[in-house]
């Protein structure tokens, strides 16, 4: 299929073919009949990419911060190939649309095969010939109403809300600053709900289209009219809201909200506009500065997006689906008229000689749609479409062998992690083919394969798995599908490489480990990278032979998740320290040469500090303090071993050194930059693995084993005690 997208390093804007997205469960795949450019937040978004290095780095100050936290964390050249990879990447567009329903997903049952939808989200209805779309994203159109002007529903969505958190009430007076797509939207809903309007814009045209949509007055905003109307309309008082719809860097729309507002009146800030309050302005009146989060109460919120957990009524009267379909309820029954906003209707094809148009001032629009294409021989209402065949997957085991040069990989999610610290080192390895890399959604599947040399892109898992040419699968994805797609894989006969964690939970475990012994295929590696690590290999080496037990100290300054990390999804992705603790488990039982035979773990309020002691069979322990709380500038990662009268310590994997006595034996040190955490070398054991048939890098024993001690700490934390672990070793 086709799909509208931009590179924003380069600026370059194109119309890609990418893989079809899945039909997942929870949503509906809908084909587009017209999109809608915003030609308020798209074009920024085009103008922003056409900037320097330095334009851009000016312009998102919020990136450039975290950008210099990761470089503490991670080092310069990994935080550069994950920034890197993120700039040169074909990012999406478009968020508003309808269509026709063409697959529904499982639990699925308010809308059938052929229904017009329209939809919302800028991850979710794209400039796209097709969209996977979540349940709370799409609202039915209602018969009558105009595809065209269905398509107008999110944009409309965002206006509704602004205008409901300024809580107009019958005869009251509003003014709305700034004229283009969202203000004339506002115009209209104002006057709907029988609030005399006044409007503000440089624009003549868009004032005049105002006038005919509703608006008492419209005006320059820098000449007398406005003022004058004002006065008019409000007896001298001034209005009782103000409405910022406007963009740009000047500080002009909030000076004249508080020079037009009544005392404690209302000042409602929809669009992206500078702030700089005029603080005497707004304590002498008293004015209640309100902020409108898009298209209404679930934006953000991945609980209710993304699983389809609605807000009962009750309590959130004005949802996002609400909002989206109460929109389309004033459209169809003339409320809201967006027939005179459209400027013009484009064809998809000509996607990018469109954009082009707008940024560059010839195309002069309030609104533009594209139209897309019918398929041919399509009706009017399309019928389901045909089935794709699908190859049937062979769950009969591989034997194990050596796999054919160069070795053939697949990769099962292509997100920050596999694109900046997996992909970068085996594309650099010979003897190695990227042979098929797998996504839910098309866009990143199109991006890694043009970045890596995949040769194919899908988001069709089963015909990677039932592809008898593919040597290995590496499985880089959530971790709540980790145990899962491992699972699936290993019956289909594949090597496997799953990122951490192996499992969220025992049964998950168990699942696994059912598949291993059902297929007879136990070709399993985790990402336990830091094993690997040269300097810490290295380290323990200098270290040399324990004779009596250790203690071992492991203090990860895991620092503050930010809002909206999908980390922070516990009901669906696990604790965080159930998603990582591994590495840091794994690392301490290499280190002591050994598997844990109980875990015992105490935390601070709220579960985030943790502190987990393991211990071992010969007396050795080892406790992994797991904070949230410490500074950034602190380093991440500290180790200290003690045994025999000797020492181990580890800063962070910047240095290293080895105490004997009262000296220092070995020092061992890397520049901060070249920060080096084992996934280079830890990929290279993987490949040989697969290339010769010898036996896997870790020893599945102790992948498991150190699985079930991860799991065992939210178990500890339950219950208060001590739990015991199966001796695996």
């Amino acid at each position: 299929m086709k799909q509208v997208v931009q590179n924003y390093k380069s600026g370059e804007l194109a119309v890609l073919d990418v893989p079809v997205p899945g039909c997942k469960p929870g949503g509906v795949l809908v084909r587009s009949a017209f999109s809608l450019i915003s030609t308020g937040t798209e074009l920024m978004k085009v103008s922003e990419a056409g900037m320097s290095m330095l334009g851009k780095a000016r312009s998102r100050p919020d990136q450039v911060a975290k950008v210099m936290q990761s470089v503490a964390t991670n080092g310069v050249p990994a935080t550069y190939r994950k920034v890197m990879g993120k700039l040169d990447s074909y990012t999406p567009l478009g968020y508003s649309l309808c269509g026709v329903v063409e697959q529904v997903g499982a639990g699925i049952d308010d809308v059938k095969v052929g229904d017009l939808v329209a939809c919302a989200g800028n991850e979710h209805a794209l400039h796209a010939e097709l969209n996977w779309v979540p349940k709370n994203l799409y609202a039915r159109v209602p018969d009558g109403l105009a595809p065209r002007h269905a398509a107008f529903g999110t944009v409309g969505s965002i206006a509704l809300q602004g205008v409901r958190q300024g809580e107009p009430q019958l005869g009251e007076v509003a003014l709305v600053i700034g004229l283009g797509l969202i203000g004339q939207l506002v115009v209209q809903l104002l006057a709907a709900s029988g609030v005399r309007v006044v409007g503000a814009d440089p624009d003549p045209a868009r004032c005049e289209l105002a006038e005919r949509l509703g608006a008492q007055a419209a005006g320059d905003p820098e000449s007398a009219a406005v003022e004058s109307a004002v006065a008019e309309l409000t007896g001298g008082h001034g209005v009782d809201q103000v409405y910022l719809a406007a963009g740009g860097g000047s500080n002009q729309p909030v000076e004249l909200a508080a020079r037009l507002c009544r005392d404690r009146g209302r000042v409602v800030d929809i669009g992206k506009c500078r702030l700089d309050l005029p603080w005497n302005a707004y304590y002498e009146k008293e004015l209640d500065v309100r902020f409108s989060r898009s298209y209404g109460p679930g934006r953000y919120d991945p609980e209710y997006e993304l699983e389809g957990r609605d807000y009962p009524i009750g309590y959130v009267r004005w949802t996002e689906r609400r909002n989206l379909a109460c929109f389309l309820d004033l459209l169809a029954r003339g409320s809201v008229d967006v027939e005179p906003l459209i400027s013009h209707v484009a064809e998809f094809d000509d996607a990018v000689e469109t954009y082009q148009r707008l940024k560059d001032g010839e195309l002069k629009a309030v609104a533009v749609l594209f139209r897309y294409p019918r398929r041919a021989g399509e009706a009017e209402v399309p019928a389901k479409a045909p089935a794709v065949a699908v190859p049937a997957v062979d769950m009969r085991p591989a034997p194990v062998r050596a796999a054919r040069t160069p070795v053939r990989l697949a990769f099962v999610g292509a997100g920050n992690y596999a694109t900046s610290m997996l992909l970068p080192h085996l594309t650099q390895r010979d003897g190695v083919e990227l042979s098929t890399v797998v996504t839910t959604t098309a866009l990143s599947a199109a991006n890694a394969q043009r970045k890596f040399g995949f040769a194919e892109a899908t988001t069709d898992l089963d015909a990677v798995l039932g592809d008898k040419s593919i040597d290995a699968v590496f499985v880089v994805t959530r971790h709540s599908s980790h145990a899962e797609l491992t699972r699936r894989a290993l019956l289909a006969g594949k090597t496997v490489f799953v990122e951490k964690p192996l499992a969220l939970t025992e049964d998950e475990l168990a699942g696994v480990l059912a598949a291993v012994e059902e297929s007879g295929n136990d070709r399993l590696q985790v990402g336990f990278n830091r094993r690997f690590s040269p300097l810490l290999r290295e380290a323990r080496q200098r270290f040399g032979t324990r004779t009596g037990p250790a203690n071992l100290r492991y203090l990860v300054n895991a620092g503050r998740l930010q809002h909206g990390s999908w980390y922070l999804q516990q009901g669906t992705e696990g604790s965080r320290f159930a998603g990582e603790g591994g590495h840091f488990i794994d690392t301490a039982s290499w280190l002591l040469d050994a598997d844990p035979v109980s875990v015992y773990a105490v935390a601070t309020s709220g579960n985030e500090d943790l502190q987990v002691v393991l211990r071992y069979p010969d007396g050795s322990t080892a406790t992994i303090s797991y904070v949230t709380t410490g500074p950034a500038g602190f380093p991440k990662e500290t180790l200290d071993l003690v045994a025999d009268g000797r020492a181990l310590r580890l800063d962070d994997f910047v240095r290293a050194a080895v105490y004997d006595g009262r000296r220092k034996r070995w020092v061992g040190s890397r520049l901060p930059k070249a920060r080096d955490k084992g996934q280079s070398a830890e990929l290279a054991a993987f490949v040989k693995a697969v290339r010769t048939g010898g036996p896997m890098p870790v020893p599945l024993q102790s992948l498991v084993a150190t699985t079930a001690a991860t799991l065992a700490v939210q178990a500890g934390l339950a219950g208060g005690a001590p739990v015991t672990l199966a001796r695996s070793r």
